[in-house]
C-alpha cells in the first residue's frame, strides 16, 4: 500500500509539473510571436540607413555619414525630412488591432500601395522591415504591417495625431536639402553681384584684411560716400543660410525660362577656392482680365524666384528669403 501510495504521488507530482512546463511553452511561444508582430520602432541612434520603395518605382535610401545624411549616395538629404522620418523610425507604436472583417482590405492595400520600409544598423545590419499603408478613415492611425507577419496592425506617434505615411512617402526631389548657400562667414572671399538690366546697381565686395566694395562694371561711376563697414560685415553674414522653398527641375518651361536674361547673378568665393553662384528669374503673378474692358494685364509684382544654382539645379525662392542677398551698389553707404 506505501508503495502504490508513492507512486500515485510520484505520478500527480510529474504530471502536474509537466502540465506546468507545457503551459508555460505554450504561453511564452504565443507571448513572442504577438510581441514580434507587433514591434516596429528602432531607437534613433541605432539606425545608420533606411530603405523605402513602393510598387511605382520609387526608391529611397537615406545614409548617415559624418556629415550628416545623404540621399541616395549623391544628395545632402533635407533635415527636416529626414526628422520627421526618423522619429516615426523610434517612436512608431501599435495603436490598435483590427477587427477580422478589417483584415483582407487592409492586406489587400498594404500589398498594393504599402510602401517597403527597410531599417539598418551601423554595420548595415537588417533590423527591421515592415510596410506601411494607407490611413484609418479617421486620419489618426496608419496601417502597417511586418514583413513576414499575417497579421496587420493600426500604427501612431503616442501623442501626435495624423497619417504617418506622409513621413515616408516623399519622392525625389523632396527628399534632398533646398539649401542653396551654407557658408561660413568668416571663409567668404568675396561676393559679387550683378543686375544686367541695373547696371549701376551691380557690385562686389572683396573681404581682405580692410574690406572693399566697388561696382561690378568698370563703367559704372564710383561712390564717393563713406563706407559702412558694418553693413559690409551685415551682409557677409547673410549668406550663412539661403534656403529655396523647393526644387522646381521639372518644370516644362525651365529652358525657356532660363535663356532669358537673369534678374541676378550672385557669385560667391571661399578661402577653399569653392565658387557657388545663383541666377534669379523673377516670378511674376498671374494675369488677369479685367471685367469692364475685357483686357489682359500682366502683374508687375514679383511675387518670387526661379534660381539656377552652379549645381543645375532649378528652384523655387521666396521674397524674404531672397532679398536678404539681393543688396544694390549704395545699399553699403552712408
Amino acid at each position: 500500500m506505501n508503495r502504490t501510495l508513492i507512486l500515485l504521488v510520484a505520478v500527480v507530482i510529474l504530471g502536474a509539473g509537466a502540465y506546468f512546463l507545457m503551459s508555460e511553452e505554450k504561453q511564452g511561444t504565443v507571448s513572442s510571436v504577438v510581441g514580434a508582430d507587433r514591434e516596429f520602432s528602432v531607437p534613433r541612434e541605432d539606425v545608420y540607413k533606411v530603405f523605402l520603395g513602393d510598387r511605382n518605382g520609387n526608391r529611397t535610401t537615406l545614409t548617415r555619414t559624418s556629415s550628416g545624411w545623404v540621399y541616395n549616395d549623391e544628395y545632402p538629404a533635407r533635415p527636416d525630412a529626414v526628422e520627421n522620418l526618423l522619429t516615426a523610425v523610434d517612436k512608431i507604436r501599435m495603436r490598435f488591432k483590427p477587427a477580422d472583417a478589417a483584415i483582407p482590405n487592409m492586406i489587400d492595400g498594404l500589398a498594393t500601395q504599402g510602401i517597403k520600409v527597410e531599417i539598418y544598423g551601423k554595420n548595415n545590419e537588417l533590423l527591421k522591415t515592415y510596410y506601411i499603408g494607407g490611413a484609418t478613415n479617421d486620419e489618426r492611425g496608419t496601417h502597417i504591417i511586418l514583413d513576414g507577419a499575417e497579421q496587420p496592425y493600426v500604427a501612431e506617434i503616442p501623442g501626435w495625431e495624423g497619417n504617418l505615411r506622409f513621413r515616408y512617402n516623399l519622392i525625389g526631389d523632396d527628399w534632398r536639402d533646398r539649401t542653396i548657400f551654407r557658408l561660413n562667414p568668416e571663409n567668404i572671399t568675396s561676393v559679387s553681384v550683378e543686375y544686367p538690366k541695373q547696371q549701376n546697381k551691380s557690385f562686389r565686395v572683396d573681404y581682405d584684411e580692410a574690406a572693399k566694395v566697388e561696382p561690378f562694371y568698370p563703367l559704372t561711376p564710383r561712390i564717393q560716400k563713406p563706407l559702412q563697414p558694418s553693413r559690409v560685415q551685415a551682409y557677409r553674414n547673410n549668406f550663412e543660410k539661403i534656403i529655396a522653398s523647393g526644387f522646381n527641375n521639372l518644370n516644362r518651361e525651365r529652358d525657356e525660362i532660363t535663356q532669358q536674361i537673369p534678374f541676378a547673378i550672385i557669385t560667391v568665393d571661399t578661402k577653399n577656392e569653392d565658387t557657388q553662384s545663383l541666377q534669379l528669374f523673377p516670378i511674376f503673378g498671374k494675369p488677369f482680365v479685367d471685367p469692364k474692358t475685357g483686357t489682359t494685364t500682366q502683374p508687375t509684382e514679383v511675387t518670387g524666384y526661379y534660381g539656377l544654382t552652379h549645381a543645375n539645379d532649378f528652384m523655387i525662392l521666396q521674397n524674404p528669403m531672397v532679398s536678404k542677398i539681393l543688396w544694390a551698389y549704395d545699399f553699403f553707404y552712408e
